[in-house]
């Protein structure tokens, strides 16, 4: 697993609990599946310019979600590491939502997009630092 391997986790996770009852979720939930797969391999990502906006809904979707459902629970839970990845990826996955909406007005919904995760944040800290 890749430092991104949380991240790519907290995606797919929320793919699975979400339901799929509609053409648009399931494009949006497929679209959280191909962002991860292509996240483990490295912390970057292509989206298509024809998904554009059903993943960045997907994103923003994943920001609620975590922000609503799971942060109080590892805050409560005093897990400072699962605090540090799930506020990560609420903030990233923002950005990303806006960068890709974005995009997808200035181009008319015709290009794709290569992006790049900023770096992860550390997990641990030393001693001696």
């Amino acid at each position: 697993m890749n430092s991104y391997g949380f991240f790519s986790a907290q995606l797919r996770f929320v793919a699975s609990k979400t339901e799929r009852s509609t053409p648009e979720l399931e494009e949006m939930m497929d679209q959280l599946a191909i962002i991860a797969n292509q996240v483990d391999e490295a912390p970057k990502f292509k989206i298509e310019a024809c998904f554009m906006r059903s993943a960045a809904r997907a994103l923003a979707g994943v920001a609620g979600f975590l922000q609503q459902q799971i942060l109080p629970e590892v805050i409560a839970a005093e897990n400072a590491v699962g605090e540090l990845q799930v506020r990560w990826t609420i903030d990233i996955s923002m950005s990303l939502m806006s960068t890709m909406m974005t995009h997808a007005e200035m181009t008319n919904d015709q290009d794709d997009l290569e992006l790049t995760l900023p770096e992860a944040p550390k997990m641990f800290t030393s001693i001696h630092e």
